[in-house]
């Protein structure tokens, strides 16, 4: 198939969770904890184990290159791609989240319809599935509108009484840049939680900005995180 005809098919083609004011509440990207002097703090994100983190070294080993056929939408929507993404506070200030802070690494997949899902680093008790929409807004550059739904959880002494409660909605903005060769991108981010009355509950009472990088999965890559 000539590159006039890949172009031919690909133009007939064309058609971070909320958490709120309890002593704890964890949502999609972000575990909110009050201290005993009343501020919020954020957990990281979960980590790995040292049996884990050998699996995913051994499953990293080099493997052979898997032929395929060049998937036409891409040739429409470059970012459109399934990536694993850390997003890292800078530029907070004092009172709210220290720069270099991992406030989410998650695999986000970008789809072709503008539509894009994130699968967080967060718990899945916590609703760590949530979802956006993006626009291209210059050379290889987007803009995703991103919402989250925040759930508090409470569980009894005994573990089998569980209180799910909506503590609030998120939005997460960003602005991300492909690379000229479409394997990752770069870019900045404002994260925004509220409560059901829409206050801001961020550490601070201010959004969370930074910046963050996301690195293409194909079909040859090995299990990371």
């Amino acid at each position: 198939m000539n590159t006039r005809l890949q172009a031919s098919i690909a133009l007939a083609l064309i058609g971070l969770c909320a958490a709120a004011v309890t002593p704890r509440a964890e949502a999609c990207g972000l575990n909110l904890v009050k201290s005993a002097n009343g501020h919020w703090t954020i957990a990281p994100p979960a980590k790995v184990s040292a049996s884990i983190a050998r699996r995913m070294f051994l499953a990293a080993a080099p493997q052979s290159k898997t032929k395929s056929i060049p998937n036409p939408l891409q040739f429409l929507e470059p970012i459109a791609g399934f990536y694993e993404t850390t997003l890292t506070a800078e530029g907070n200030g004092p009172t709210s989240v220290p720069d270099g802070f991992v406030v989410d690494h998650a695999y986000i997949a970008w789809h072709a319809d503008g539509t894009e899902t994130t699968n967080s680093g967060r718990p899945a008790a916590d609703a760590n599935i949530c979802m956006g929409t993006w626009a291209q807004t210059g050379p290889r550059t987007y803009m995703l509108n991103h919402f989250m739904l925040g759930w508090a959880q409470n569980v009894n002494a005994d573990g089998v009484d569980i209180d799910n409660t909506f503590v609030g909605p998120g939005h997460l903005q960003e602005t991300v840049t492909l690379s000229k060769d479409g394997s990752s991108y770069t870019g900045t981010f404002v994260f925004t939680i509220y409560d059901t009355n829409y206050n801001i509950v961020l550490p601070g009472g201010i959004p969370i900005k930074g910046t963050l990088t996301g690195t293409r999965k194909t079909i040859d890559s090995p299990v990371t995180y």
